[in-house]
């Protein structure tokens, strides 16, 4: 996937706060997150405990049991200017050049899509930022750092993403770091968005987990948006046509974060009644439905029983 050399990125839409100490924070809670995780009851999707929307997120997510297991990392805080190289990011041409400002050509032409389609859903599309941090971060859902994996807060309506969660799915979980995969992992995060937007997120509390539960309905359909979007990218004015490698890539991805390869990658053993984002198979099948249909009448995952 490569982006239109000429095309104007708009770097305002991504907040780089890489070398920021973000401050402290409680413990975080999960909000729609990417790569493993789930509810139980008392906060609210994506917000703290006592905050918002009413039910609890739980706090630790499969990634990061998959991180203590294997790399010891435990974030860490880090401190200093913040950086504001993201300034520099204006064409397509940096998009194809530097990953940062590829991210924020990801971002742009999420947000353009979702801003021309959610009107036809009957609700305006209201902007949010990614915020791009290292090592540990506080936001509006506690405090953040790599083995979180990036996540949606509904709290703030940001997105949030350590860059380094791209290397860690590429070397150890069996991802890639092509573009359109790293794109994926933006655009469901965005799904996210919408869906809160659309007050999915608040319709769909529960603390039960398992391959058909309401988390992973969530799950899949911001996998299915993602797809969506990946479908339309090219109307969006940012991307050039994408090949089949490509999106190739991006189920590699989405393979890749699946709660059963997740669960196997630990050393553990699959234990589907603990699933809170759905396997392999269900991540994979939910985004080829948002791609192959293009549009978000596809990623009803709420009415079927075959997910």
């Amino acid at each position: 996937m490569t982006f239109k050399p000429g095309a104007r990125l708009d770097p305002g839409e991504v907040r780089d706060e890489r070398g920021s100490s973000g401050g402290g924070g409680g413990g975080f809670s999960f909000p729609g997150g990417f790569g493993g995780g789930g509810r139980s009851q008392g906060g609210g999707i994506g917000t703290p405990a006592g905050g918002g929307i009413a039910g609890v997120v739980i706090l630790v997510v499969i990634i990061a049991v998959y991180f203590a297991l294997n790399s010891g990392s435990t974030g860490g805080t880090n401190s200093g200017p913040v950086s504001s190289d993201l300034a520099s990011c204006q064409t397509g041409a940096d998009a194809n050049a530097r990953e940062d400002c590829r991210i924020v050509g990801y971002v742009d032409s999420v947000q353009a899509y979702w801003t021309a389609e959610l009107p036809k859903l009957g609700k305006q599309y209201t902007l949010a930022q990614t915020v791009l941090f290292s090592g540990s971060y506080s936001t509006g859902c506690g405090q953040a750092d790599t083995n979180t994996g990036p996540f949606y807060c509904p709290e703030d309506k940001n997105v949030y993403l350590d860059t380094d969660f791209f290397n860690v799915l590429d070397t150890e979980l069996g991802g890639t770091s092509a573009p359109l995969a790293q794109a994926y992992v933006i655009a469901h995060e965005y799904g996210h968005h919408v869906q809160d937007l659309l007050g999915v997120l608040a319709q769909n509390q529960s603390s039960d987990t398992g391959p058909t539960s309401p988390s992973v309905r969530i799950e899949l359909q911001a996998d299915c948006y993602a797809g969506v979007w990946a479908a339309n990218a090219v109307s969006t004015g940012y991307i050039e046509p994408l090949q089949p490698s490509d999106v190739n890539a991006a189920l590699t991805e989405a393979k890749a974060v699946g709660d059963d390869w997740i669960q196997q990658q630990s050393g553990g053993t699959v234990n589907p009644d603990q699933w809170t984002h759905g396997s392999s198979d269900q991540r994979v099948h939910w985004f080829t439905a948002g791609y192959q249909g293009a549009d978000p009448s596809s990623c009803d995952t709420f009415s079927t029983n075959n997910l």
